[in-house]
């Protein structure tokens, strides 16, 4: 009866232990947080306007173009090009999920790549970069309608 209740005990023991251990490093933001390349949404015009998503600034041939801001499981990714002469001369993310450290450490990595995607692509066919693939399909839906907005 004694080895049972041990046993019992030592079972009970490692469960707990098992159930306690942190699988994951994450200390919250990172340190590199000033260098990221996210930038923040503006908060001069609410997104809620009912307005259409397009140009801030152009015409067909060249200017700046927000594309709608796409919904993830994450946040929301919301991109804007800069075109000149028919071209993608700047890609950048106006909104970008950023709630844990996680979140900022997966898309100070991811964003530079996707940015860099477009300008050689000139197009919204872009690779996913591996490990961020819900801020990968939010930013080419939103640098589509971008692209889109662009041509009109």
């Amino acid at each position: 009866m004694r080895r049972i209740a041990v046993a019992f005990a030592a079972t009970v023991s490692v469960v707990v232990l098992l159930f306690s251990y942190r699988t994951s490093t994450d200390q919250g933001p990172a340190t590199t947080i000033a260098q990221s390349p996210i930038v923040r949404p503006q908060t001069t015009a609410p997104s809620d306007t009912g307005a259409a998503p397009g140009a801030t600034s152009g015409s067909a041939s060249g200017g700046t173009f927000t594309g709608t801001a796409a919904d993830t499981p994450y946040g929301p990714v919301q991109v804007e090009i800069t075109v000149t002469g028919g071209r993608i001369t700047a890609a950048r993310v106006v909104q970008v999920p950023e709630e844990s450290g996680r979140d900022v450490r997966i898309n100070s990595a991811a964003v530079p790549v996707l940015n860099q995607e477009t300008l050689q692509a000139q197009s919204a066919q872009i690779d996913t970069v591996s490990g961020a693939t819900y801020t990968s399909e939010g930013y080419t839906q939103s640098l589509q309608a971008a692209i889109d907005a662009s041509h009109r």
